[in-house]
């Protein structure tokens, strides 16, 4: 296998980070996953323990059923909440229809029992989450070229990332407006606004799988949904509008322009926006939807260049399947890589560093391997290279 010289690569990634005009980061799973909330697998084994009685059991049917008709996947609470949407669709959520036996009333009870259950597994994991390491990240990138709005699109509900601009008041935007109950508004976020506009400096914080604070409210005139962003909840058991994660392709139908299209338009005008450095970090590459954009936008904009940060060689290997013919796509794992579309292996050499360079900050000399692909790591490289790390860390500690 090919071999590539990582001080020279990492070099050459610190110049890229200091010269870029642009940035976009993509935040998947394991950006959370490495602060403490649970990944998916572990949040699906999390809410069926919470379940009982019929619950469960129509829970099991499900996930069953899914196992039986994709026999390659483990299911997990995604892919059962859009199955339980498919049901409150073909059903009418009628109690006298059904599907595996579940009725469309049943279905509808169980998706907002397991949002509820997810609110609340998650909530509690947030509230021993250590912030240090998010404030770090934000307070580096608002220190970055002002010239051009940040974008930042993630797949996590949970609210680690507003928690963290709030709490070193960063401005930041995402499409909500209003006080009372904050409703979406789609021709905010479908240009770019000029450098004259005073949120233009603002992040632009995109969170296209729903959020913890977003809830449908159903218009009982017109039998619709909007969503609404609302504050902390201080019991989840007494909202009545359902929880908005994950939302089903049901939802994307609505006649009114929902957050999920939008988002989807807007990462599409981003990668094609002329030249940009985007960045994914703990995203999987296991959507479809957004591997679409991704891919279409490297072939469409030569201008655009992607970094991708993995924490398994498992997942360069699988990426490498799909993306060898994207020149601008690089991708770092532990201890294999992707540039210039081809799947190699990191060689370290100590004498490559130059007087003034240590690889502490991206290297474990022990197990001999690239560290960026943990979202914590990859925070401490970038503070740690940017040259203000005092300034960074004053920030992020609110003095």
């Amino acid at each position: 296998m090919v071999k590539f010289n990582l001080v020279r690569e990492l070099r050459e990634l610190k110049n890229q980070l200091s010269y870029s005009k642009k940035y976009g980061f993509f935040f998947g799973a394991g950006t959370s996953c490495a602060l403490g909330v649970p990944n998916i697998a572990a949040l699906t084994g999390k809410v069926e323990d919470a379940l009982h009685g019929d619950q469960l059991s129509n829970f099991k049917i499900i996930k069953d059923d899914l196992t039986s008709t994709y026999p390659d996947k483990t299911p997990n609470i995604e892919d059962i909440l859009n199955q339980l949407r498919q049901i409150r669709s073909i059903t009418g959520e009628r109690d006298d229809k059904s599907y595996l036996n579940i009725s469309g009333k049943f279905a509808k009870d169980l998706d907002n029992e397991i949002c509820k259950h997810i609110y609340k597994i998650i909530c509690e994991s947030e509230a021993r989450v250590d912030l240090s390491n998010t404030k770090k990240f934000f307070a580096w990138l608002n220190m970055q070229n002002r010239d051009y709005s940040k974008e930042i699109f993630t797949s996590n509900y949970d609210l680690i990332l507003e928690k963290s601009l709030e709490e070193i008041r960063i401005p930041y935007f995402d499409g909500f407006v209003g006080s009372y109950e904050p409703f979406f508004w789609p021709e905010s976020i479908d240009k770019f606004v000029e450098r004259s506009d005073l949120t233009q400096n603002w992040i632009r914080l995109w969170k296209i799988h729903g959020s913890l604070s977003w809830f449908w409210k159903i218009n009982s005139d017109t039998n619709s949904h909007n969503i609404i962003r609302v504050g902390k909840i201080s019991d989840i058991e007494n909202i009545d509008n359902e929880l908005v994660i994950y939302p089903s392709k049901e939802k994307y139908d609505s006649s009114k322009k929902q957050p999920f299209i939008s988002y989807f338009d807007r990462l599409k005008s981003v990668l094609l926006s002329g030249e940009r450095l985007f960045i994914f970090s703990g995203y999987s590459f296991s959507d479809q939807h957004i591997n679409e954009i991704i891919f279409n936008s490297l072939r469409q904009n030569n201008r655009l260049f992607i970094l991708v940060f993995f924490y398994q060689d498992s997942e360069v290997e699988e990426l490498y399947k799909v993306s060898s013919p994207y020149l601008n796509l690089t991708v770092f794992g532990p201890t294999k890589t992707i540039i210039n579309g081809t799947l190699g292996e990191w060689e370290y050499k100590e004498d490559d560093l130059k007087q003034n360079e240590n690889s502490e900050s991206y290297w474990d000399n022990t197990s001999n391997r690239l560290t960026l692909g943990d979202f914590n790591r990859f925070v401490d490289f970038l503070v740690t290279n940017s040259g203000k790390k005092e300034n960074i860390e004053e920030i992020a500690s609110g003095q």
